[in-house]
């Protein structure tokens, strides 16, 4: 269709101006570009993938150490309640690890840790020897 004759003139047509391309390699890297920033911001943006896990993270340590603090709780509690009710047996537990209480007859072992013995520095050689034992020359 380029080349057909014009009607009105019947001389060829001027070829149409030919167009660089510049936008038909430019949209499609534009698009992709685009497309690379939301991936990446989807993954370790602020409401990303990665930000998600660290929370949920979070969310499961906090889970667990409020799971430990009721099961502590109830335990006090239960102590609470024997000790209210004048029970013999949680009064001597309580002032035996409390007070460091020891029923008369009973006896007391306290052992203590120890750090290891540093090795004893050996002797410098014919240092203390006399001249007398030292081999000659």
């Amino acid at each position: 269709m380029r080349n057909t004759p014009d009607p009105s003139t019947g001389q060829p047509a001027a070829p149409l101006p030919r167009r660089r391309g510049w936008g038909r390699r430019l949209v499609p890297k534009l698009i992709l570009l685009a497309t690379f920033i939301l991936i990446v911001d989807a993954l370790v943006g602020e409401k990303g993938l990665l930000e998600r896990m660290r929370e949920n993270q979070r969310s499961r340590q906090v889970s667990e150490s409020l799971d430990n603090l009721r099961r502590e709780n109830a335990q006090l509690r239960e102590q609470a309640r024997r000790l209210r009710e004048e029970d013999p047996g949680a009064i001597e537990a309580a002032a035996r690890k409390q007070l460091g209480m020891i029923k008369p007859g009973e006896m007391l072992f306290i052992v203590k840790d120890t750090d290891k013995p540093a090795p004893a520095p050996a002797p410098a050689p014919d240092a203390d020897k006399p001249a007398a034992d030292k081999p000659p020359r």
